[in-house]
């Protein structure tokens, strides 16, 4: 069964975290290959990327300073339309 992701409870605990600009970290399980797909996304910021043990899957993290909740949810939403993604 899949959720729903809730957009606006979303936006309230990011607003309700801290002060922006704030530096997020972001964190993604993509299949190997579409790490490149992830990396496009953030091109001004370092990518850390750690391979699975089986080597099917690549995680990434990305610090990057953030304007506003709206930037946050917009990367998310950005990301989403990556084949197999998975947002941590």
């Amino acid at each position: 069964m899949t959720s729903k992701f809730d957009k606006a409870s979303f936006r309230e605990k990011l607003e309700s975290s801290g002060e922006f600009p704030m530096l997020y970290m972001f964190k993604f399980i993509v299949l190997k290959g579409k790490e490149t797909e992830v990396s496009a996304l953030f091109p001004k910021n370092e990518i850390s990327l750690k391979p699975s043990s089986g080597g099917k899957y690549i995680s990434t993290t990305i610090c990057a300073m953030m304007d506003s909740a709206d930037q946050i949810l917009n990367l998310y939403e950005q990301a989403s339309e990556i084949e197999g993604v998975i947002s941590l």
